[in-house]
């Protein structure tokens, strides 16, 4: 892990802090623990501490309420989030990513820049 993730993810801040660093409140915030969204750290009096990673979860969260997502949504998203990071891509699913990009992009037509016989 390089040293700046390395120190985004550490568990220094204590909840009344992020209280003040996401206007957030206390309820908010283990609701959100509850619903699996975020996973703090515990210290050794079993004390929630917070890193910069998860307070940017929480103001990501905050962003996605105000735009109307639901929790369930939330949840799905971070979960299709998680699933995409795990997944590898095959050669021919990356040529339809570049080729879709190009198209758009460009106005990439293989029919008329002599690329027809170009196939996926």
């Amino acid at each position: 892990m390089r040293e700046k993730e390395l120190r985004r993810s550490l568990a220094v801040f204590p909840i009344g802090s992020v209280m003040k660093l996401t206007d957030l409140t206390a309820r908010q915030i283990r609701y959100y623990e509850e619903q699996g969204l975020i996973h703090p750290d515990r210290n050794e009096g079993n004390r929630r501490m917070y890193s910069l990673n998860d307070m940017d979860r929480l103001l990501e969260i905050k962003d996605y309420i105000a735009d109307g997502y639901n929790i369930a949504a939330i949840r799905k998203e971070y979960e299709a989030r998680e699933l995409a990071k795990h997944q590898t891509l095959s050669d021919s699913q990356v040529r339809k990513i570049l080729h879709d990009e190009l198209s758009k992009v460009g106005g990439f037509n293989p029919a008329t820049t002599g690329f027809g016989s170009f196939r996926m």
